[in-house]
């Protein structure tokens, strides 16, 4: 015999439906992006990495200061939290302001870069572009050239930002290089996109044998990176800002899901794929929440 159900049943499961939605989108639109903060561990010994040399990293990737996602005192907190983490390195993979559509006030770049000079780490932090800090200056895309704002305001908070740079450190007696590529998309007079991004040049600079740390806001250039880097690190993608079952059904790649996040190995080169901390295009984070990435590299990092 069929049985019906009442009106009330009906009414009741309609209810709990849109209830359960709504918990979602509450979540996928205020908690996970605005209120959430995750630490991604990372542990490895890339290829070409030097025997003796443990290096601690800090990454933050895609900070898009704005109001209501990445306030200060959101970007303070990520900051402090960083710092916490004691590492001997910080690495900032670009994107600094955010994007109009999620803009509901804007906070000042000045501001920003004034937080941002409360990162420490024993050897420094440093930075490379993303599209959005040329997309942000309005002045330098007509010009066609830069330095941009963010540039000159980290620079001044004494941070440096590579773009097609490479620099020398030293760790317990123990060389490495950091080197950073500028931007692959900004829009320069005419509205053309051309990367700027000079793989050669960069490496070019790198006079011995110690690894390589490379940053590439965007990870799509992993395709041309030569083995002689031992690790890539790109952010970006944001992991698609909507992820399930390891799948991100939007992605500003070419490549689709191949660079989306996470650690990557193709060929022996390593890639390292942050989901960032901010938003942009839509103001949600779904399976995917604002991070802070902690890599370890080294002999015995791969069993910490």
């Amino acid at each position: 015999m069929l049985i019906l159900p009442t009106r009330r049943q009906v009414l009741g499961g309609l209810s709990a439906t849109a209830l359960g939605l709504g918990s979602s989108g509450a979540y996928a639109f205020v908690i996970e992006p605005r209120f959430r903060l995750a630490l991604t561990r990372y542990a490895l010994v890339p290829p070409g990495w030097t025997p003796g040399l443990r290096l601690r990293i800090a990454v933050l990737s895609d900070i898009h200061v704005c109001e209501p996602y990445m306030p200060l005192d959101r970007v303070a907190e990520i900051v402090a939290a960083t710092n916490a983490l004691a590492p001997d390195l910080i690495l900032l993979l670009g994107d600094y302001p955010a994007g109009r559509k999620v803009t509901w006030k804007p906070v000042p770049l000045s501001d920003f870069a004034r937080v941002a000079e409360g990162l420490h780490a024993p050897l420094g932090t440093y930075a490379v572009l993303g599209n959005h800090d040329w997309w942000d200056d309005r002045e330098a895309m007509r010009a066609g050239k830069g330095p941009v704002e963010i540039r000159r305001l980290l620079e001044a908070r004494g941070i440096p930002v590579l773009e097609n740079d490479a620099l020398r450190l030293t760790h317990e007696g123990h060389p490495f290089w950091v080197a950073g590529l500028a931007d692959q998309e900004p829009f320069l007079p005419l509205g053309i996109r051309r990367s700027l991004a000079d793989i050669p040049a960069t490496l070019a600079q790198v006079t011995d044998d110690a690894p390589v740390l490379l940053m590439a806001h965007e990870p799509d250039i992993f395709v041309k990176v030569p083995r002689r880097v031992s690790l890539t690190l790109s952010g970006h993608t944001h992991g698609g800002q909507i992820r399930v079952l390891g799948y991100s059904p939007m992605l500003p790649s070419r490549f689709g899901q191949r660079f989306a996040y996470g650690h990557v190995v193709e060929e022996g080169r390593h890639l390292i794929v942050s989901g960032g901390l901010g938003v942009s295009g839509v103001g949600v984070r779904f399976g995917v929440p604002p991070e802070i990435v902690l890599i370890e590299l080294g002999e015995g990092a791969a069993s910490a």
